[in-house]
C-alpha cells in the first residue's frame, strides 16, 4: 500500500465526496435514488453539527475511496456501534487491500470507543462485496429483517 493514507471529509471536498458517491451509486445501480449535491454534503458531511462522518482514502494524492458512517446505539447491549452507510473502492484501485484498510480504520474507531460493532447493508446481488466481508470475518446478522417506512406509507403513518 504505497502512500496509502485515510483522513477525514474537510470542507473544500465536497466535490470529490459527490463523485466518489456518484460512481458507487453507478456501481450499485441506484442512480434513480441519488439525491446528493455538493450542499447537502457541506450540510450533512462537513457542516458545524454533521449527521455522519466521511472518511476518504488515498493512494498518494489520488482518491481511491469513500466511507461514509454514523454512531447509532444498541440499547440491550447498552453500547453504541458503528453504522457503516457507504463504502466504496474506485475499481482501479481494487485488490490492493484499501476496502480492507477502510473497514480496518472503522473498527480500529469502533474499538478506541468501547463500540460492540460495526454494521452495514450489503445488496444481495453483490456477490463480491458479500465474498470481501466474508473473507474479513463479517457474518450476515440472521433472524432479522431489514424493514422500511417510506413514500406514501411514510406520509400516511407521519400524516404528511
Amino acid at each position: 500500500m504505497d502512500q496509502f493514507s485515510i483522513r477525514p471529509g474537510q470542507l473544500g471536498d465536497e466535490a470529490l465526496i459527490l463523485q466518489l458517491l456518484l460512481e458507487l451509486a453507478e456501481y450499485e445501480k441506484l442512480l434513480e435514488k441519488f439525491h446528493v449535491t455538493e450542499d447537502v454534503i457541506r450540510r450533512d458531511y462537513l457542516g458545524a453539527q454533521p449527521l455522519l462522518n466521511c472518511d476518504l482514502a488515498f493512494e498518494g494524492r489520488a482518491p481511491v475511496g469513500v466511507a461514509t458512517w454514523y454512531w447509532n446505539y444498541s440499547s440491550f447491549a447498552a453500547k453504541r456501534a458503528i453504522y457503516l452507510e457507504d463504502l466504496f473502492v474506485r475499481p482501479e484501485f481494487r485488490g490492493k487491500s484499501y476496502g480492507k484498510a477502510l473497514l480496518g480504520h472503522l473498527a480500529r474507531t469502533a474499538v478506541s470507543a468501547g463500540a460492540h460493532s460495526v454494521d452495514w447493508s450489503v445488496l444481495a446481488w453483490n456477490k463480491p462485496s458479500i465474498a470481501f466481508y466474508d473473507s474479513l470475518g463479517a457474518r450476515p446478522v440472521t433472524g432479522w429483517h431489514v424493514y422500511r417506512l417510506e413514500g406514501e406509507a411514510l406520509n400516511r403513518l407521519g400524516g404528511g
